[in-house]
């Protein structure tokens, strides 16, 4: 009989070093499903979306190819809470049945462990999928120079990106597991094996 899918949730702030605990755990062989890659997918041109998107925050996110500019989206989206919450709710949903219809495909083949890999996990509702749910946190001005030198963003963008975020109470007022990445990269990984082996005997 094939045993039940234990699903964890990974998540935290933008810059908080999240990537590495996925790729960490990729490297162990887990199945990490990658809710940025579900976005990117739900905006491809000719996806239905992107009308959505055109009507609530304007024709000119869109170039003159039907691709979604990325840039002025983020630059409407992350002007205010209001705005970043409109984005949220005409993404979320679309992402959410795109990633649990690849969770269910796993699931079919027998995975014993799943991630999902979300930044915007709890406001997306996926939590509600997991069994658990991993937050990486790291101190705000380390995250504000990553995201800074990783999307070629100004610093007042990347803060506002940041005050968009969930702060890190919210993650442990709402039962995560934490990881705190204020060390270096070797110090992460070793904190996401134990918790990996605690969680899976892995």
């Amino acid at each position: 009989m094939r045993g039940k899918t234990k699903v964890w949730g990974l998540t935290g702030p933008s810059g908080s070093g999240k990537s590495t605990v996925a790729a960490f755990l990729r490297a162990k062989g887990v199945p990490v499903l990658d809710a940025d890659a579900a976005a990117r997918r739900v905006v491809e041109p000719g996806e239905p979306v992107l009308k959505t998107l055109s009507a609530a925050f304007g024709s000119h996110i869109l170039r003159p190819d039907g691709s979604l500019d990325r840039k002025a989206l983020a630059r409407e989206a992350f002007a205010g809470r209001e705005q970043t919450d409109k984005m949220n709710r005409i993404l979320h949903p679309v992402i959410m049945a795109r990633m649990e219809a690849d969770l269910d495909a796993l699931r079919e083949k027998g995975h014993p462990l799943v991630i999902l890999d979300a930044p915007q996990l709890y406001e997306a509702g996926a939590d509600k999928l997991c069994d658990g749910v991993l937050a990486v946190l790291a101190p705000a001005e380390t995250r504000l120079g990553r995201i800074m030198a990783r999307d070629g963003i100004t610093e007042e963008e990347a803060r506002q990106r940041m005050a968009a975020g969930l702060s890190d109470a919210c993650f442990r007022e709402r039962g995560a597991r934490i990881l705190y990445n204020d060390k270096d990269k070797e110090s992460l990984e070793r904190a996401a094996a134990a918790w990996l082996q605690d969680i899976w005997g892995e």
